[in-house]
């Protein structure tokens, strides 16, 4: 084996070792929350490192959907998180390409708004827009809490579609428009297909950012009825005790949906994750 062969070689074994250590630093708490809720409810103490604890049970999940409202607040939580995502996905859409393809007045001082507030977190403008929902009517109400998600969501999801439509050649819409093609149909046609891979990470970003968000939430809705998961979640812990097999039983279900949403689109993740970064 040559001299080049064997650094190459230790190279490659010290990254594939870098990357096991971070796959069990990130894979370790999740085994800890899955182990918590297989515990019987008198073992929730335990300091074993047992994955499957003995006498392992699944009351805490069956207790989870006969004891709580753990389904309402999965549906609620759905229902807003599904609005949110097809909101942003159909507003930034739109928007990215008014921002990429034409020239207006105010284009440039619109964008850099947008990009100012994504460098506030979302909780500096829960005053404002709670002040603005009062006044609108809608705190306690699935609208408001979507038009909050949307507002926080839609300035980056605008600026990653602007950026990928960007890398799209007007010539294939100028070809479609000799062949009789309409400025809707190419864009539905010709150039929604080719963004494929930039609306599904704009869905995804917008589909996380309301499934786990709890701070404005808490705020908004304040009737139980319609709680989201982690408002629900939350309501397992106590002043003096929190209910940890419970608690570790939903925070296992809720992850099923991310983990199956990012099994079925990750095909497009790996180029839409880095397309849409060339300067606007």
């Amino acid at each position: 084996m040559t001299k080049s062969h064997t650094k190459k070689l230790i190279r490659v074994t010290f990254s594939y070792v870098v990357l096991i250590i971070f796959c069990i630093i990130s894979i370790y708490p999740v085994s800890q929350v899955l182990t918590v809720s297989l515990r019987p409810a008198d073992r929730l103490l335990s300091t074993s490192l047992e994955i499957i604890p003995d006498n392992a049970t699944i009351a805490n999940y069956i207790n989870l959907f006969v004891k709580t409202d753990f389904l309402l607040w999965m549906w609620n939580s759905l229902l807003i998180t599904s609005s949110v995502t097809l909101t942003g996905v159909i507003l930034a859409a739109t928007a990215g390409y008014g921002f990429s393809r034409y020239k207006f007045v105010g284009k440039k001082a619109a964008m850099q708004s947008m990009l100012v507030t994504q460098m506030f977190p979302a909780t500096m403008l829960l005053l404002p827009m709670y002040i603005m929902l009062v006044n609108l009517g809608l705190i306690n109400s699935y609208l408001g809490i979507m038009i909050m998600y949307s507002a926080t969501a839609l300035p980056f999801c605008v600026w990653q579609m602007k950026g990928f439509y960007d890398t799209i050649p007007s010539s294939l819409e100028e070809a479609g428009r000799i062949d009789g093609c309409s400025q809707f149909q190419t864009f539905y046609l010709i150039v929604l297909p080719l963004a494929a891979p930039a609306l599904v990470i704009t869905a995804l970003f917008s589909f996380m950012s309301s499934w786990t968000e709890y701070v404005v939430a808490a705020q908004i809705l304040q009737d139980t009825a319609m709680w989201t998961l982690p408002i629900g979640l939350k309501s397992f812990e106590s002043n003096m005790s929190t209910e940890w097999g419970l608690y570790g039983a939903a925070s296992m279900l809720v992850t099923v949906p991310v983990v199956v949403l990012f099994l079925v689109l990750s095909k497009y993740l790996v180029s839409g994750l880095t397309l849409g970064s060339v300067k606007g």
